[in-house]
């Protein structure tokens, strides 16, 4: 289990890969503006292993997640508050007053576990190598994610689409790519020099759309998608339920 600590929030004037613009334009006669973030495209791969009928997707934490779940608790923590001092009113009496700032500060203090800031994905990467095509960025990143040695010749193109149409409107392209126990080469787990900490995880394929509805485990909508779209594309060659 992965431990977090030590977390600060701090301004960022700067990054390699969000940039933050405002747009100004007029819509039907009426000015308007929105904040939106430039940022790369990206790509995707929904991995199927033939040998063991499994889907294989990663797992790794992400800060986004794990601090949009801390607001959310936050944000419970006034109103949790706000009940006590009704209910005792000398709660808010001037000597109390040192002894609740010190519990707020004890309770601002208590984040949420390490698990949840972890996702299931897809293997995915950044367009961000221009010598490159989309398959050739793609089948890198399934040899460095996942351990899988795949020619780029056999990666199926699914579809490309828009993700984060609100902040940053970039272009994700899905990929299909079908391995045995034969191209798996390396253990995977991402690029430890690019900071990457990635766990290999694989998903039996009957359990395939159980798992993708099921709410309590954190996903992205690629893995909801891509399951689905192998279930109605795929799925009979295999002769296969995946327990829709």
């Amino acid at each position: 289990m992965e431990e977090i600590n030590n977390v600060e929030v701090v301004p960022c004037t700067e990054s390699d890969y969000l940039k933050p613009f405002r747009v100004l334009y007029n819509q039907n006669g009426t000015k308007k503006s929105w904040d939106f973030m430039r940022t790369h495209d990206s790509v995707s791969v929904l991995i199927f292993n033939t040998t063991s009928h499994c889907f294989v997707l990663v797992k790794q934490f992400r800060p986004a997640v794990y601090m949009n779940e801390w607001e959310r608790t936050k944000t419970q923590l006034p109103q949790s508050a706000e009940t006590t001092e009704k209910s005792n009113p000398e709660a808010s009496a001037p000597e109390s007053q040192e002894a609740q700032s010190a519990s707020e500060g004890e309770s601002s203090s208590q984040w949420p576990p390490a698990s949840a800031g972890v996702t299931y994905e897809l293997c995915a990467g950044l367009v961000d190598k221009p010598d490159l095509s989309l398959e050739e960025i793609a089948r890198q990143e399934v040899l460095e994610e996942c351990g899988y040695d795949v020619p780029a010749s056999k990666l199926k193109r699914i579809t490309s689409y828009r993700s984060g149409v609100g902040v940053t409107g970039a272009k994700q392209t899905m990929f299909y790519a079908e391995v045995s126990d034969d191209n798996c080469v390396g253990a995977g787990g991402g690029e430890p020099r690019e900071g990457e900490l990635i766990e290999v995880v694989k998903v039996p394929l009957h359990e395939a759309m159980t798992f993708a509805y099921n709410e309590r485990i954190q996903k992205t909508m690629g893995v909801i998608f891509s399951f689905i779209w192998f279930h109605n594309n795929m799925s009979p060659k295999y002769k296969i339920s995946t327990n829709v």
